[in-house]
């Protein structure tokens, strides 16, 4: 037995070398050894000194009633930080636009230029022919294609030759009706006059008039929102500089309403003066209704040309120059012995301006206001009426070099190009289009007929969609605004492309457009068939209950049904592009797509680089 006694305590070994126990402090152990070999190994339990770890799932309890509320106080101050940052920069920006007005761009007027007539492409116009007068006959009648295709050629030469002759007398008829409008404005011809600053006027924040015309003197009423319809609050910020809203004082909101004045009257005075190149002086009222809610002049002056054009107009706070370079100008917004603002608002008394008698006389005397309506009341009408006329000023007219259907003008003409029809055969009845199903990605290649000309559509049930055609180039992007055709827009403008409109079918609706490939511009590499759901209802593809697009040339029909996210909006249906296999004779396809956009038509042509108007 031996003893061993060190500062970590006290063992003992027992037993000889090669079968020796080891016991005392620390863990008790069992050695053998043999010459130079020497191994050891523990017996027993854990060691006294480690503790054991076991890994227990913990039971963790849901969230205190305590904690909800907190979290629900949380989001509700955050909810309302939110609203408050938005309604402080909804009040913001409201103040900037409302007192700038008077810096925006007025070009000034210049003698109308009319655009020439475009010219007639005689490719698609041949094509469009061809498609005509190939109809109804058969695809292997060749003696009878061959010759309608020569009376095509001949149909197509004549049809440029009298479309360009009558486009020009159109041109001269509409240069000569600028000119005589631009020589009635140079001269003051005042229903010429009124007409252009009026319809000028139409989109002003605050409504305006013209009502007159002396010479060179032109007189105008401005109608000033109501001070009432000004904000109760505006923004501040609190005694530690963050943000908040504070009630809006009647000195502070007769200031604000002021500076509107000052603004509007400053853009009146400079748009009229663009608009109408020979008036030299403007006078001008202001009515407005007072706090009383009594209709009352709150300006009256008047303004020369030269001084108000040399004038700088750079920031928000020249607007209040309106004032000072002005003659017998009168306001009823007036300065306390300290400099401020006053809070009392009276209307101007218009029996001490004689020329603002006249004017307020004059406009009732021409009936502005009515039977019932006379003096303020009838200016009030008449600026009403004027800033919100029943046909919205800058609607789109007519396009005046609208080129007659081709099939209008071979109507007319039928005795001399006559359109092969041969005679139905009864016991040989026309045989049924033949159909080629396409699945999304499958492309197949259009015969030469249908390079001719194609007929594509899309119809549907449920919702109402549209049908839209883009011509894009190897890039993907159109050369300009003329290649997306769609509602707005029905035909390119060498009629290459064209929408027909929107027919019924036995369970819905259908849309169709025609594509004469033939005509094509070299430069586009496809043309995209693309169907868009209403953007005003906001449906997608979901609103659908059945829809289906095809396209047909000459007996052949390629039909595809795609399969679309029901938030799609836009869908593009079809491509029809550009092939030449390995170097040989160009050729046409179709591969059927059923790509989506969620965000619309907007969206989708924005990405094939249309300038869309948000």
């Amino acid at each position: 037995m031996r003893v061993r006694v060190s500062t970590r305590g006290v063992r003992a070994s027992v037993g000889p070398r090669a079968a020796r126990v080891h016991f005392g402090s620390g863990r008790t152990r069992v050695s053998t050894g043999f010459g130079p070999f020497y191994a050891s190994q523990s017996v027993g339990g854990r060691s006294r000194g480690r503790r054991s770890t076991s890994t227990r799932r913990t039971h963790r309890p849901g969230a205190s009633p305590a904690q909800l509320a907190r979290a629900a106080r949380a989001a509700e101050r955050a909810a309302q930080q939110a609203e408050r940052d938005a309604a402080i920069a909804s009040l913001n920006q409201l103040h900037a636009s409302s007192t700038t007005v008077h810096l925006d761009d007025w070009p000034p007027a210049v003698r109308p230029e009319i655009p020439l007539p475009p010219p007639l492409n005689i490719h698609a116009v041949q094509a469009q022919m061809t498609a005509e007068l190939l109809r109804g006959v058969g695809r292997f009648a060749r003696s009878q294609r061959a010759a309608a295709r020569e009376q095509a050629a001949a149909a197509a030469s004549a049809y440029c030759v009298e479309e360009t002759e009558r486009t020009s007398l159109i041109y001269q008829s509409l240069v000569a009706s600028a000119g005589d409008w631009w020589d009635a404005l140079c001269r003051n011809e005042e229903t010429t006059v009124i007409e252009a600053v009026n319809t000028a006027f139409a989109d002003n924040p605050a409504a305006g008039c013209a009502v007159g015309v002396d010479g060179a003197t032109l007189s105008i009423v401005m109608r000033l929102q109501d001070i009432e319809s000004l904000p109760d609050k505006m923004p501040s910020t609190t005694a530690a500089g963050n943000p908040t809203l504070k009630a809006l004082t009647k000195r502070d909101r007769t200031a604000w309403w002021q500076h509107i004045l000052a603004a509007n009257l400053a853009a009146t005075c400079r748009e009229a003066f663009a608009v109408a190149p020979a008036i030299m002086t403007a006078n001008v009222v202001v009515i407005t209704r007072f706090p009383d809610r009594r209709l009352g002049v709150v300006a009256y002056g008047s303004w020369d040309r030269r001084i108000v054009e040399s004038t700088p107009w750079r920031t928000a706070d020249d607007a209040f120059r309106i004032f000072d370079i002005g003659v017998d100008v009168q306001s009823s917004i007036r300065l306390t012995v300290s400099g401020n603002v006053s809070s009392t608002l009276k209307p101007l008394n218009t029996n001490g301006i004689p020329g603002l008698t006249e004017l307020i006389a004059g406009a009732d005397d021409e009936g502005l206001g009515g039977a019932d309506a006379s003096g303020l009341a009838g200016l009030d009408i008449a600026v009403s009426e004027a800033a919100n006329p029943e046909t919205p000023f800058g609607e789109d007219l007519p396009d005046p070099y609208l080129l007659t259907p081709c099939t209008d003008w071979l109507a007319a003409r039928s005795g001399a190009a006559p359109a092969p029809s041969p005679a139905p055969d009864g016991d040989n009845p026309p045989a049924e289009p033949e159909c080629v199903t396409m699945t999304a990605g499958q492309s197949s290649v259009l015969p030469d007929s249908a390079v001719e000309s194609l007929d594509t559509y899309f119809e549907f049930a449920g919702a109402d969609a549209d049908l839209s055609l883009l011509l894009v180039d190897r890039t993907g992007q159109v050369r300009g605004d003329a290649d997306f055709v769609f509602y707005n827009q029905p035909a390119t403008p060498d009629g290459a492309v064209r929408i027909n409109g929107k027919y019924a079918t036995a369970t819905g609706m259908g849309e169709s457009g025609t594509i004469h490939l033939a005509a094509v511009p070299a430069a586009v590499a496809r043309v995209l068939v693309v169907a868009t759901m209403d953007t005003e209802a906001g449906h997608g593809f979901g609103a659908l209950t059945d829809h289906g697009a095809g396209i047909v040339s000459f007996g052949i029909r390629w039909t595809f049904r795609p399969v679309l996210e029901p938030v799609i909006r836009a869908a593009i249906l079809f491509e029809i592009y550009r092939h030449t296999p390995g170097g040989g004779r160009e050729q046409w396809k179709v591969r059927a797509i059923g790509q989506g956009w969620s965000d619309g038509l907007a969206g989708l042509a924005r990405d094939h680089g249309v300038d869309v108007d948000d």
